[in-house]
């Protein structure tokens, strides 16, 4: 029975090492954990204005590219288009009127379209409007011929004395008016 006893003690103590070096275990890993998050935390402060000049950048390349490709397929629909239209015309004058005429429309919807896209993601960019500059624009005039404009002076108040002074004036003269009235009354009357 005492082994039995002592060979369950050794295993408790066992498990309560194990334990303990397993709570220890978890407690550094946490800390590390800590410390690395507050390290990110810290490197993505330093380095977040960096990393939005970089996406503006990228951002102003991808507009770039993107209006480069836009314009070159406008010029090869136009000269499809032209291309087509000049063919027909030779057919038929009549005919090619009217074709000339649905396919201007059509093309006026397609320009109407793209430029709607185009204004829509440059909304969504955060990009002023034409109609945005120009009110920012007269709006900056406005106030730039306010500020020539020479200011009105101000008109001067009146001094008005603080109540500690007037009472210290109506002590004074208080004073004086008792000076003047024992003077008179102790000087004898002249006849």
């Amino acid at each position: 029975m005492v082994k039995k006893l002592q060979k369950t003690t050794a295993q408790t103590q066992a498990h309560t090492a194990t334990g303990a070096q397993l709570a220890s275990s978890v407690k550094d890993s946490a800390q590390q954990i800590w410390l690395a998050g507050l390290g990110a935390f810290s490197k993505a402060q330093a380095e977040g204005g960096k990393v939005f000049e970089t996406l503006v950048k990228d951002g102003m390349g991808l507009q770039r590219k993107t209006q480069a490709a836009a314009e070159e397929k406008i010029s090869e629909a136009t000269s499809k288009m032209t291309t087509m239209a000049n063919g027909i015309t030779a057919k038929a004058t009549g005919v090619a009127t009217d074709i000339t005429a649905k396919a201007t429309g059509q093309w006026d919807k397609l320009e109407n379209i793209f430029e709607e896209r185009v204004a829509k993601a440059l909304s969504k960019m955060g990009m002023p409007t034409a109609k945005e500059v120009q009110a920012l624009a007269k709006r900056v005039d406005e106030l730039s011929a306010q500020l020539k404009k020479p200011a009105a002076k101000p008109v001067a108040k009146p001094v008005i004395a603080p109540k500690a002074a007037v009472k210290a004036v109506a002590k004074k003269a208080v004073a004086v008016k008792k000076v003047a009235v024992k003077a008179v009354k102790t000087k004898p009357a002249s006849k």
